[in-house]
Parts: structure tokens; C-alpha cells; sequence
């Protein structure tokens, strides 16, 4: 597609620059949040956004969507959904014969929305979609389509009738990204924008080829020794009791982070050296996606949450 990789990079960056400006148009602020959903869309990852309600989760994904290029789904998650409506199921059809019916979940990018509302048996179906890209039916494996994304959302405050996601499924989400509210110019605009008859017409600025492409770009991108060992060298701090383990990890954790957040961390740096036109990633580029990659593998302890010290603030630390 492109005469080399310097070329093949140039173009990434270009296509996130567009891409960013196209999504800014129904999308105001929020410009880290669309930075770190982007580099998951393009390391092959999926992504969970937490946030209280009216911070525009739904309305980012829907947009990221259209820009893109790809199919898309909502799936809505509450406590009565089953696996098989996500996944499909088997029917009887009029020749008398099985046969499967593809649920939402056969899509390019699925929004999960508020996952922990549903059981665990309904989280677990989407368990093997995520890792394995595919989903097992009456033995059969059907492929999903490809790319595919699952970005879900999660609201932190309503915990009532709520199921917190297992360690194993956070697990499969590359970044937990935080959204935070808008400042009071950020809100100002937006309520200028929304609450007029202009209607946004969305370019669609790449499709599901050139992803794919870019996908396999960012991990062909090399890096430097001293990078990887950075980021392995900064996962084994969080895991206390073991050798390596930060003071403050010994202190406040009762469990770290295990070998998926090194290669996250890893490919997230080629990803954001990428994007901002570089042909190799340096300890800069790992330690800008850290906190995404992080937040959801490290688990305090009694001592963290009674002296108030927050995932980021021992993140920070680390660093």
C-alpha cells in the first residue's frame, strides 16, 4: 500500500490527525479520551471507558464508528440478558434443520453498554469474542468479523444492582480510560452545539482494509531494548511480594499486574509513537499509555482505600 514504512507511519499519524478533527466536530474535549480509544482501534485492542452518566461515552463510540468506516452495534447491557443475545443462538428453521442465527455481537465495533449491569454468565460470553475473535455455537466456531473492537462503558457511581467485572475480563481490555467532566468553556460549547437544528455530516476518513493494514504496521514497528525492559521492569513493580516489587506496591497493593500489561504497554508505545509521526517508540511513549494500561490490573488493599491513596497516585509514583 504505501513505498515503505517510514511512508506507511506518516500516513498513520495523518489518519489520526483527520480522524481526531472529523470526531471533534460532535465531540468537544474529551481529546485523550478519543486519543487512547484510537490507539486501541489501531493496536488490535478492546477498551473500557468509565464515567458518570452525560460525559458522552455513547455518543464518542457512535461517532468513532461512522468516521471509521465500520459496522456497528449497541449492545445494551441489564441484569435479564442472556448469553445468546449477544452471541446468537440455534434455531429450528421450516426444513426442520439447526441452523445459527448471528447475534449482535457479529460486528466490527460492539459498545457495551454499562457491562457491569449484567451477570456474570452474560459477561463471560463476551469473554471468548474478545480473546479469541470468534464465538462457539452447538461446537461450530464462527469467526467474527474483522477488525473487531469491544468498546464498553461502565458508570463508577450506581452500584446498586450492579455486577463488577471479574479480574479475568478487565484483564482482556487493553486501557481503562477515566472520563472526567468537561471544563466550563468545553461545556459551554457543547450546549451551544446541542441544543440547535444543526445537523454534522461525518467524512468517512478509513475503512476496515486500511485498519487492518495499520494494525499490523504498529506491531511491526521496532523497538528498542531498553524500552521493553522499561515496561517489564515497571509491571514487575506493582506485583508485591516478588522480586523487583516498588516499596509503595509492598505498601499499598494486594495484587499487580500480570504479563498482558508488559505487551500492552509495549504495543501502546508503538501505537503513540506512531501517531505522532515517530518510527520508534522511547520510555516517553510508555509511560504516556501507563495509567490506561494499569488502572484496572492492580488491586489495593485495606491500607490503600483507608489512607485514601488512589490507583493513579500509586501509578504515578511508580513512575
Amino acid at each position: 500500500m504505501y513505498n515503505s514504512e517510514v511512508e506507511a507511519v506518516e500516513a498513520l499519524a495523518a489518519s489520526y490527525r483527520e480522524i481526531t478533527k472529523e470526531v471533534a466536530k460532535v465531540i468537544v474535549g474529551q481529546d485523550e479520551v478519543l486519543k487512547s480509544v484510537l490507539i486501541s482501534i489501531f493496536s488490535n485492542g478492546h477498551c473500557l471507558l468509565v464515567g458518570v452518566p452525560g460525559l458522552a461515552k455513547t455518543l464518542l463510540v457512535q461517532t468513532i464508528a461512522q468516521v471509521l468506516d465500520l459496522s456497528y452495534n449497541r449492545i445494551q447491557f441489564t441484569p435479564d440478558l442472556m448469553p445468546s443475545d449477544i452471541t446468537g443462538a440455534e434455531i429450528l428453521d421450516e426444513t426442520r434443520h439447526f441452523k445459527f442465527v448471528k447475534g449482535p455481537i457479529f460486528s466490527n465495533i460492539i459498545l457495551a453498554d454499562e457491562i457491569n449491569r449484567t451477570p456474570p454468565k452474560t459477561q463471560a460470553a463476551l469473554l471468548e469474542s474478545m480473546q479469541e475473535r470468534a464465538v462457539t455455537a452447538a461446537g461450530v466456531q464462527h469467526l467474527l468479523p474483522s477488525p473487531f473492537f469491544v468498546l464498553a462503558t461502565q458508570n463508577p457511581i450506581e452500584q446498586e444492582g450492579t455486577y463488577p467485572l471479574p479480574e479475568a475480563q478487565l484483564d482482556r481490555f487493553m486501557f481503562n480510560v477515566w472520563l472526567d467532566y468537561p471544563t466550563f468553556e468545553q461545556e459551554l460549547n457543547i450546549v451551544k452545539n446541542t441544543t440547535n437544528n444543526n445537523v454534522v455530516d461525518l467524512k468517512k476518513i478509513i475503512s476496515a482494509a486500511q485498519i487492518q493494514y495499520f494494525q499490523k504496521l504498529v506491531r511491526s514497528i521496532p523497538v528498542a531494548d531498553n524500552v521493553i525492559s522499561y515496561a517489564v521492569e515497571l509491571v514487575a513493580k506493582t506485583r508485591p511480594g516478588r522480586t523487583g516489587a516498588s516499596p509503595l506496591a509492598n505498601q499499598y497493593l494486594s495484587w499487580g499486574a500480570g504479563p498482558r500489561a508488559s505487551q500492552f504497554l509495549v504495543l501502546g508505545a508503538k501505537c503513540h509513537a506512531a501517531i505522532h509521526n515517530k518510527f520508534s517508540p522511547d520510555i516517553e511513549d510508555v509511560k504516556a499509555v501507563a495509567t490506561s494500561v494499569l488502572r484496572h490490573r492492580i488491586v489495593r488493599n485495606y491500607k490503600a482505600e483507608a489512607e485514601g491513596m488512589s490507583v493513579e497516585k500509586i501509578i504515578d509514583q511508580i513512575l
